[in-house]
Parts: C-alpha cells; sequence; structure tokens
C-alpha cells in the first residue's frame, strides 16, 4: 500500500483524525479503535465474547469506567502505528490497510 498518513491530529477528546497522503482524511471514535484492536489477546476476547451471552449489567474497571484516551501513537516501520489507550492497553499494531478499513471519511 503505498497511501500513508501525512498528519495525525485529535480533534476531540475522543477522536482521532488522520490525513492521508492521497488527500482523504478519516476520522477515527477511539472507542471503534480500541474496539477493533488487532493484538491476539483482543482478537481471542473478540471471538470468545461472540459465544457468549450479552451480559446485561457488565461489572467496569475504574480505567474501564474512564473516558478513554489516546496516550500515545508510534510508527512501526513504514506500515503501520502502535497505539497506547488510556485503558491501559498498548499491544495492538495498527496497519495502515485496517487504518483505511476503520475511518469514517470526513467530507471537506
Amino acid at each position: 500500500m503505498n497511501i500513508y498518513p501525512v498528519q495525525l491530529q485529535i480533534v476531540e477528546p475522543a477522536s482521532l483524525l488522520i490525513d492521508w497522503s492521497d488527500g482523504c482524511k478519516q476520522q477515527y471514535p477511539l472507542a471503534e479503535l480500541r474496539d477493533h484492536c488487532p493484538c491476539a489477546t483482543c482478537r481471542e476476547k473478540r471471538q470468545a465474547d461472540a459465544k457468549k451471552p450479552a451480559v446485561l449489567l457488565p461489572v467496569l474497571s475504574p480505567a474501564e469506567a474512564q473516558p478513554l484516551r489516546l496516550v500515545s501513537m508510534k510508527p512501526v516501520g513504514n506500515y503501520a502505528y502502535s497505539i497506547a489507550f488510556s485503558d491501559g492497553h498498548d499491544t495492538g499494531i495498527y496497519t495502515f490497510e485496517q487504518l483505511r478499513e476503520l475511518g469514517h471519511e470526513v467530507l471537506a
């Protein structure tokens, strides 16, 4: 993929904006990024949760009860970003391809 991020910006407390090299702008709610974490632990948890009945009143940890924030976003080579969230999770490596798929296009 020859398309890459040229600018990253927090536009709301809970949203990321990426300007791409092809001129596309996409917005990412942080909760959606966190929900789609590509790490092995999160993938396994999503698969296990899909098999379980929904919990009507889930118990949240103190970190989960706080608004989710982006703590850091570091490049991984020329193909991805490692994203750390305020809930302490930081093992997901989001490829540029995955980010393009997850984003919501912002019309100028």
